[in-house]
């Protein structure tokens, strides 16, 4: 089980940077208070994350209500995209919230009619057709359906196969966690459907076996035909690194695909809008999808997701048979349309993929200083991860992991838990907003953090 952070103050060595500014005890006793009374009415689930209430976000600083000041290299779990709080998404929230027209239920509205349009813009050719949804897991539960009902609709009952990757994230839904790979992390995760099937990814790093090869063989051993396979789902990156399959790799599962008339889908929901360096994190492998998913920074603020695919497999259902409540709440699709308008005026893509080389570099350069605990640093865009290890291993070091993330919140940079397999990765993903000092100075507080604990 992950840790709780202690409800414990902590005398720090005050930090007054351009981007960050920490003083007296983190966390103080007013704050102690107010997340004990939260912890008493809140499952225990909630309790992982760095013992901050915020106050305000804007752009790449979140605060508290006590003067502090953090370099947020979270995006909230990789939502902000466009940055916290960003003036434009704020007035169309705004704007459209003053209407009395807070939900519509499947009824239209004008905000949807003109996301839906957006999204077909900037979508590969041919992907033409979108249901919005209001969460990543619905959006991949979606994903499941959709492949299924092809394969057996189109093809015939026996092709009912659901190919993923091994510790893989999808959701914590139920079709979502079977579908996701997690055999050698989360033990009380069960796949009791024996129509998923897990492949080894091509991380590189734990599979050092990066060909395509693997792919087939592994079906192989595990008796599966490829003509009864109905769609194959991976992660853009696998969120666990990020892990990132070669460019051959995603080319040739692309020509597998068509070969056996199985769907490709791409889980978009960490690596869209920009966050790799390209308005859509497949592009980085130069192949086209059958359908992908979306949610996290489709709106940089309220909840919102979607699936957006080819026609003939978007409208496999009839009228009202695949809906969703608060799909499309005309709030949210506000929300969402303004924050494509900023990504796409203000460069967002171009800057994540700019400052990508910047903090691949910067990451780079830490593991190779403590390359006996940090085994791997992939990035791209800004998106990029430190997998911790224990020396002369690559089993997982979640202690260390923690210690650091630990240690870099209470020196004034936030981000969340650690992620992954055996929880041994800190990840790292500012809003698309940030700047090349604040890139740099972020990474500078890792390198200093992880001096200070491992010396």
């Amino acid at each position: 089980m992950a840790k709780e952070f202690p409800l414990e103050s902590f005398e720090v060595k005050s930090v007054e940077t351009k981007f960050r500014k920490i003083s007296g005890k983190i966390p103080n006793e007013q704050t102690i208070e107010q997340l004990k009374i939260l912890r008493n009415f809140e499952a225990r689930s909630m309790r992982g994350q760095p013992p901050v209430i915020w106050d305000r976000a804007e752009g790449f600083s979140v605060f508290d209500a006590f003067g502090n000041k953090w370099l947020d290299f979270s995006s909230g779990v990789l939502i902000t995209n466009a940055g916290h709080s960003h003036p434009a998404i704020v007035k169309a929230i705004i704007e459209q919230a003053s209407k009395p027209l807070l939900t519509t239920y499947c009824f239209a509205n004008q905000p949807r009619i003109d996301l839906v349009q957006k999204l077909v813009s900037i979508a590969p050719k041919g992907l033409e057709k979108v249901f919005l949804l209001s969460t990543g897991a619905e959006s991949t539960e979606c994903a499941l359906k959709l492949m299924r009902t092809y394969g057996k609709k189109v093809r015939s009952d026996a092709k009912n196969v659901i190919v993923s990757f091994t510790d893989s994230f999808h959701g914590r839904t139920m079709g979502s966690q079977q579908m996701g790979g997690m055999a050698g992390g989360k033990a009380w995760i069960k796949n009791l459907d024996p129509d998923f099937v897990h492949i080894p990814f091509p991380d590189g790093f734990r599979n050092p076996d990066t060909s395509f090869g693997l792919f087939e063989k592994t079906l192989a051993k595990l008796r599966i035909s490829s003509c009864n396979v109905a769609g194959v789902i991976s992660e853009t990156y696998q969120g666990i690194g990020p892990n990132f399959m070669p460019k051959e790799y995603a080319q040739q599962l692309r020509k597998w695909c068509d070969t056996h008339n199985a769907l490709l889908c791409f889980d978009e929901v960490q690596a869209g809008f920009g966050r790799c360096g390209k308005m859509w994190g497949f592009e980085t492998y130069d192949v086209v999808p059958d359908l992908f998913c979306m949610g996290k920074g489709f709106s940089s603020s309220l909840p919102i997701s979607g699936v957006i695919g080819r026609p003939d497999v978007m409208d496999l259902y009839g009228p009202n048979e695949m809906t969703s409540t608060h799909s499309a709440n005309p709030v949210c699709c506000a929300a969402a349309l303004a924050n494509i308008n900023v990504i796409q005026k203000e460069k967002l893509v171009e800057n994540s993929a700019k400052l990508g080389e910047t903090l691949k570099k910067e990451l780079e350069s830490i593991q190779s200083e403590f390359s006996n605990v940090i085994g791997f640093a992939p990035a791209r865009g800004l998106v990029g991860g430190l997998l911790m290890i224990k020396p002369g291993t690559t089993e997982p070091d979640y202690d260390l992991a923690w210690d650091v993330i630990n240690l870099c919140f209470r020196k004034g940079l936030l981000m969340f838990a650690p992620v992954g397999l055996g929880g041994g990765c800190v990840k790292i993903a500012p809003p698309l907003c940030i700047t090349q000092d604040a890139v740099v100075e972020g990474c500078d507080v890792i390198r200093e953090c992880i001096r200070d604990i491992v010396g």
